[in-house]
């Protein structure tokens, strides 16, 4: 399956280290202003070479659309577009034609398709994620006009945890460091901890937390596409994801009811709650607080050192991997969380207008 999405609808497609990755958007409103700048601003921040503690890949990531915009708007029909692949160094994977990565995607693609591209690794690529900035990038601006805002920053990285909510935290922080945590002292101790995965030849994952403002009560469906099971269905589509909680998520395993329950209030602005342990998601359907998720990232699986393996011929053999690898996927995976969050929001809305 390469689209994702009901009524707002992406379709992926391209390769690591082919001419390029794009994707087509399917269901986008008619009429809607589009600013490129802000979409390129999300590449930016995705792709690689940005700094110390991100592999020194030279990507530009340059969109090109080629259909479904003229004069700056959405004409309602398929928007289709393309970032071409620039940096390529294919040959630094020509000893791993055969060889099976631990913890990569080569062994289960040989099981299920008998081939596979070898080359930085094709279609399990996290380049693909380029198609999913692009859409989300779109989904952002639609929301906004709604009054729907996304922010996504780095809350752990290895054991080095923030230990804060993010209503404790200024989120207009969150872009002035490289790590893209919004706590400076927890963003230099984080960039610490990946300068020193990178001198070890090793890698470290962590946390990206994920908060959504602005969603009004009634977004989502109270069966199979609850919200907050469409928001973990999209961060576990994400590569090296390991694990999604919403709300409370398991601390909230630790309170009794009556401690965990949110308790509605009357105020000026309508009804509200106490608390949000719910992650403003209650039933499946959305209840006006803030939603807000967290999205564990493993360590990235290729290592610049020596590992034990197998290879096609089911014999025991070892790899050094080169290349130019990322020590630490979070700073990156920041703007892939905020587009996936807003492409199941975006979908949400179209849903519940058409409910009206």
């Amino acid at each position: 399956m390469n689209t994702f999405g009901h009524l707002f609808r992406l379709t992926s497609f391209g390769e690591s280290h082919g001419r390029g990755i794009g994707g087509i958007i399917d269901g986008c409103p008619a009429g809607l202003e589009i600013d490129v700048e802000l979409i390129q601003l999300d590449l930016s921040r995705r792709r690689p070479g940005q700094s110390k503690i991100t592999t020194q890949r030279k990507e530009p990531d340059q969109v090109e659309f080629l259909s479904g915009i003229f004069e700056g708007k959405t004409q309602g029909t398929p928007i289709a577009f393309a970032v071409w692949n620039k940096d390529q160094h294919s040959n630094d994977y020509n000893d791993l034609k055969d060889v099976y990565r631990p913890s990569h995607a080569d062994y289960t693609y040989i099981q299920k398709y008998g081939t596979r591209d070898h080359r930085g690794g094709g279609r399990s690529s996290a380049r693909e994620t380029i198609a999913r900035v692009v859409a989300g990038a779109i989904a952002k601006q639609i929301l906004a006009k709604a009054g729907v805002h996304i922010q996504a920053f780095v809350s752990q990285v290895g054991e080095v945890q923030l230990n804060k909510s993010y209503l404790e935290l200024d989120l207009t922080k969150t872009e002035e460091n490289i790590v893209r945590c919004p706590d400076p002292e927890v963003a230099e101790e984080m960039i610490a901890r990946i300068v020193q995965a990178g001198k070890d030849h090793d890698t470290v994952g962590g946390v990206i937390t994920a908060v959504a403002t602005g969603v009004p009560a009634g977004w989502g469906e109270p069966v199979f596409n609850k919200l907050h099971a469409d928001l973990g269905f999209a961060m576990l589509g994400i590569n090296a994801v390991k694990g999604f909680e919403y709300g409370s998520g398991f601390e909230g395993t630790k309170l009794s009811g009556s401690e965990h329950n949110d308790i509605f209030v009357k105020t000026e602005n309508g009804i509200r709650t106490k608390t949000n342990n719910s992650g403003g998601i209650q039933g499946g359907i959305s209840n006006g607080e803030d939603i807000y998720c967290r999205v564990a990232f493993k360590p990235i699986a290729t290592l610049l050192k020596e590992q034990n393996t197998v290879d096609r011929a089911n014999e025991e053999t070892t790899i050094n991997p080169k290349g130019r690898h990322d020590p630490c996927v979070l700073p990156r995976a920041v703007p892939i969380v905020e587009a996936m969050a807003a492409l199941v929001l975006v979908d949400h809305y179209l849903l519940n207008k058409t409910n009206m």
